[in-house]
């Protein structure tokens, strides 16, 4: 675990293959140390990190893993579940993982001998985005390039399907709306669907396209953040139905959205993939300029920490950590 000054990377986690999608555990585990999920060209890996922000007897960073999951095929999305438990006995990881055959796996582990995995199939093209119920973790919620958004039990069951007019990028739930569902369109809107009723009660709009990534501010409920084009948008879902502040950010296009765990104010944004790098950007709404910027190679994915102005991008046989102010 190497500290890396080039990048301004705050660490660096050496991995055997190429890093689709980097995921913290956004929930919980009973356990010091933090969950990290990552998925390569075909299988999943479960590790823990800890940091010297939160422990001073760390020095920089250490990462164990803690097992290695055969998926078969690549990863392109990956869910933690709030059922995951480091403290229970025996210990439960419980996570959830979209791939480029169109289905979800539903992965279930005591990290010892009990290693099962659910396919569940339905969605007709790629699924994007995936979520869990972020308080009793019994459903899943999935987004796909099908026009659909469904949500699914455990056990594989179409719980609830919403059509949509456009190709899903993006799917939030919210511990304090547990009714709801945010679900963000390539077309530029945001809908929030009552899973009660399966009607569709609020949306935000765009203006611009197309929009790669939306995601539903953990600190402050009324706050919503997306890119579309090269820009990153605000909404106070409060105020109207369009978006209080936009800033152009990435030349070639903006590609991910995700607000810190840790501040409302706070998030981070990547641009598409170049031929070598990615760009990422850390931005306060507080100040006029990104207050970090910095580069990742061919870098995938986008993850806080949740309880550190941390964040994480994979990459070419790495993940990469970056630390900010809050």
């Amino acid at each position: 675990m190497k500290q890396d000054s080039t990048r301004n990377t705050a660490y660096t986690v050496d991995c055997e293959d190429y890093v689709h999608v980097v995921k913290f555990n956004p929930f919980d585990s009973g356990d010091a140390c933090s969950l990290i999920a990552y998925g390569g060209n075909n299988y999943v890996v479960v590790g823990t990190c800890r940091f010297q922000e939160e422990d001073a007897e760390v020095e920089c960073m250490q990462y164990k893993t803690l097992r290695t999951f055969h998926h078969g095929i690549r990863v392109d999305a990956i869910a933690w579940s709030p059922e995951t438990r480091l403290d229970a006995l025996p210990p439960q990881i419980r996570f959830c993982t979209a791939a480029s055959d169109r289905k979800l796996r539903l992965f279930t582990s005591d990290l010892q001998d009990k290693n099962e995995f659910k396919t569940f199939d339905g969605h007709s093209d790629y699924i994007n985005d995936l979520v869990f119920a972020p308080k009793e973790g019994q459903e899943v919620a999935s987004v796909s390039d099908d026009h659909t958004c469904r949500v699914w039990d455990l056990e594989g069951n179409e719980k609830a399907h919403f059509v949509l007019r456009s190709p899903g990028m993006s799917v939030c739930w919210h511990p304090e709306e547990a009714f709801k569902l945010m679900v963000a369109e390539k077309n530029g809107t945001i809908r929030f669907y009552d899973l009660i009723t399966q009607q569709a009660i609020l949306s935000l709009e765009c203006e611009q396209t197309p929009l790669m990534s939306a995601d539903w501010c953990l600190k402050n409920t009324l706050k919503v953040g997306a890119v579309a084009g090269s820009d990153w948008l605000i909404w106070d879902i409060t105020r109207s139905s369009y978006p209080q502040d936009k800033r152009p950010v990435h030349v070639d296009r903006a590609r991910l959205f995700r607000w810190s765990q840790v501040n409302e104010n706070l998030f981070a944004t990547t641009g598409y993939p170049g031929k070598t790098t990615t760009q990422l950007l850390v931005h306060h709404l507080g100040h006029p300029q990104p207050i970090l910027t910095s580069t990742a190679a061919v870098g995938s994915g986008l993850t806080w920490h949740r309880t550190l102005p941390l964040c994480a991008v994979g990459g070419d046989h790495k993940i990469f950590f970056w630390v900010t102010e809050m």
